[in-house]
């Protein structure tokens, strides 16, 4: 009960109420989602990346043994998504947005917060949560800009969005700065802070505006495959996350930080890649409030089994 309701208070209750804050500014003065969307993408989202990345000691051997969890992990979900979306015979834009629901999870402003709860503050298993994190900033501006634009547009308009992403240099030039040990100059070092500090909360309010621009609330149309997305999102993943480290026998105080930041819900990330390229919006903001809810629970029960 303890774990239930520090989730509830410190994690679902904070993001529901800048959530709620995106709701009510936009239907008082119709706010510019393309705008934030790009805010999110081009600013904060780099922001935050990079001090995680440069502030954080990872030694070689963990990053392997992460790298090698979260390729086979995300391999094990995108055949079984397949199989779901060939068995509910989705179209190309739909496709894309119930991979991205699953494939991209919330490990940073969800993912971080829980890491630190059921590991006691342990800056071990924080570092396999940053590794997570780093991936999973990635892959959504890499496979996720290919999935949502690859129904509708060519490979070279694809490419140049891909390469616009300041994330895919952010995170090679962090490692390199961190690993030959170069300084940061004050000023710098407080800008960054300052824009990384400002990434949760403008990712959630943006989901916020986005859920405040669509009429009628949650949709009866779209309940059934939000709910087939949040299923595979917080019940399945953590039982293929425990399927991988049980079969590469990953150390116990490891596999549990990999399988509880394969719990949490879907990432913003998904919204995000919706808005900016105009790709089932609905239904991507949806499985992202539906599963952060449904989340207080699943996520309880995973840690409890856990025994951490």
């Amino acid at each position: 009960m303890d774990i239930f309701i520090h989730i509830l208070t410190n994690n679902v209750l904070p993001l529901s109420l800048v959530i709620g804050l995106g709701i009510l500014l936009h239907r008082i003065f119709t706010l510019d989602i393309k705008t934030l969307s790009k805010l999110n993408f081009y600013l904060f989202s780099p922001a935050i990346m990079f001090e995680l990345l440069y502030g954080t000691a990872i030694s070689v051997q963990l990053f392997g043994q992460v790298l090698l969890f979260f390729v086979v992990f995300m391999l094990a979900q995108y055949g079984l998504l397949e199989a779901v979306v060939r068995l509910r015979k989705y179209d190309g834009g739909m496709r894309a947005a119930m991979r991205n629901s699953v494939l991209f999870y919330n490990s940073a402003n969800y993912g971080i917060p829980i890491n630190q709860l059921a590991f006691a503050g342990n800056p071990y298993t924080l570092s396999v949560q940053i590794i997570i994190m780093m991936m999973q900033s990635l892959i959504p501006n890499t496979y996720g800009i290919y999935s949502v634009n690859a129904h509708k547009a060519d490979w070279r308009e694809i490419r140049k969005a891909i390469l616009s992403m300041p994330v895919i240099y952010v995170i090679p030039i962090a490692l390199m700065l961190r690993g030959f040990h170069v300084p940061l100059p004050e000023f710098l070092n407080i800008s960054v802070g300052y824009l990384s500090s400002a990434f949760i909360g403008m990712a959630l309010f943006t989901l916020g505006v986005q859920l405040g621009s669509m009429k009628g609330g949650l949709s009866r149309k779209l309940a059934l495959d939000v709910g087939i997305a949040s299923a595979l999102r917080l019940l399945v993943g953590p039982l293929l996350a425990w399927g991988v480290v049980v079969i590469f026998d990953v150390e116990k105080l490891v596999a549990a930080a990999l399988i509880v930041s394969s719990a949490v819900p879907t990432s913003l990330s998904s919204v995000l890649l919706a808005v900016e390229f105009d790709n089932e919006k609905d239904f991507a903001s949806q499985s992202v409030l539906v599963s952060t809810a449904l989340s207080i629970i699943t996520v309880t029960v995973v840690i409890y089994l856990l025994r951490v």
